[in-house]
């Protein structure tokens, strides 16, 4: 029987990187490059042609990454920003701290992605960007998208920050609007040492403004021709990212299977509402995360399977249990309860079960085994 199982396993992922990982920092600790060093040009230049883009900007986070990636596209004060409710809370600050004004819509239900038809209604002449967000691992899907921005002569910007290689359609993530802002958040597939993010364009005006911005507003040193911020992705960070980078695509796959054989595993469980969500990418998911729905048809509901699995020594997440409307800090945006259902009907339904490119088929069937015995009781 597998001890306890743990919600992403870190440790375990990076031993076999050990020596690599410890030469990596210590030739940055020799060249003494701490900042915009040699390894985040490496990185950059490596990342942007993984994801088939030409320009890649570090940053020190991806919030950052999307604040000032919109504000490199010309996003200003007055200008739109359409974005779903059921996302991580930094896309919303990303675009508050823009000085844009965000615009909430609803998901669909079944694959959690931005419901495209309800973005539609939310378009007015102010509206400037469309901002998908790739949850959990998965691509809004790429001609749809395109089909819309085009339609409403809006700027596609990306929120990849969970979905590094993740493939749809021939795109890869990163790789469809103007631009597109990422995370290196640890537990992410492709994960740092600590805070670090990116921007990716093919648009070199665009990529020229993310360089000044992130650096105090200054194309060259001491001279600052539009306000910035300090925002630069650290140089020992970027050595522990070139190392990692090679074995993401190897990552990826492993949790692709992993997700397969939890797909094969709940099937017989969706007759009693645990149902995972949708898959419309194939191998092109990248699994950042692993998420079932305890639907009504559930003889419990999440939040007790949650604490029997924790009982069990079954590590879980939430993601997200508040959607972004009905966050306190926010309510001066003026949404209220009601306004997104499937967002809040998914927020008391989700439940991410334990993924990453170690997890053991072993542990895999424990975790299923266990949510089957305590259904069933």
């Amino acid at each position: 029987m597998p001890k306890n199982i743990p919600f992403v396993d870190l440790k375990l992922q990076h031993q076999p990187l050990k020596i690599e990982l410890e030469n990596s920092i210590q030739e940055v600790l020799e060249r003494g490059d701490f900042i915009l060093g040699k390894a985040v040009e490496k990185f950059e230049s490596s990342f942007a042609a993984a994801c088939g883009v030409e320009n890649a900007i570090g940053v020190a986070c991806g919030t950052d990454a999307i604040k000032l990636g919109l504000q490199a596209c010309g996003v200003a004060p007055g200008d739109e920003v359409i974005l779903p409710a059921n996302t991580f809370i930094a896309t919303l600050i990303g675009v508050l701290h823009s000085g844009a004004t965000p615009v909430l819509v609803d998901c669909h239900a079944e694959t959690a992605l931005i419901d495209l038809e309800a973005a539609q209604k939310a378009v007015t002449s102010k509206t400037k960007v469309i901002l998908p967000v790739h949850l959990y691992g998965q691509m809004v899907a790429p001609t749809e998208l395109k089909d819309f921005a085009q339609a409403n002569n809006l700027i596609i910007f990306e929120d990849a920050a969970q979905a590094h290689l993740a493939e749809r359609e021939g795109y890869r993530g990163g790789s469809i609007g103007i631009a597109a802002g990422f995370s290196f958040y640890p537990s992410k597939n492709l994960g740092c040492f600590g805070d670090g993010g990116m921007v990716l364009t093919n648009d070199l005006e665009v990529a020229s403004k993310m360089r000044s911005l992130r650096n105090y507003g200054a194309p060259r040193k001491y001279v600052h021709e539009e306000p910035g911020t300090n925002s630069r992705l650290d140089t020992i960070q970027a050595a522990v990212l070139n190392v990692k980078l090679p074995y993401l695509e190897g990552w990826n796959s492993d949790r692709n299977q992993a997700a397969q054989k939890y797909d094969t595993l709940l099937s017989p469980m969706k007759e009693k509402g645990i149902i995972p969500i949708q898959n419309l990418s194939g191998t092109g998911h990248i699994y950042h995360l692993y998420v079932i729905r305890v639907t009504d048809k559930s003889p419990i509901d999440r939040d007790t399977l949650k604490e029997k699995l924790g009982a069990a020594g079954i590590s879980v997440g939430i993601h997200y249990p508040i959607p972004c409307h009905l966050q306190p800090a926010y309510e001066n945006l003026g949404y209220k309860k009601g306004d997104f259902p499937n967002s809040e009907t998914l927020s008391q339904q989700i439940l991410s079960l334990p993924i990453y490119p170690v997890i053991s088929e072993e542990q895999i069937n424990h975790v299923v085994e266990t949510i089957t015995q305590i259904i069933d009781k």
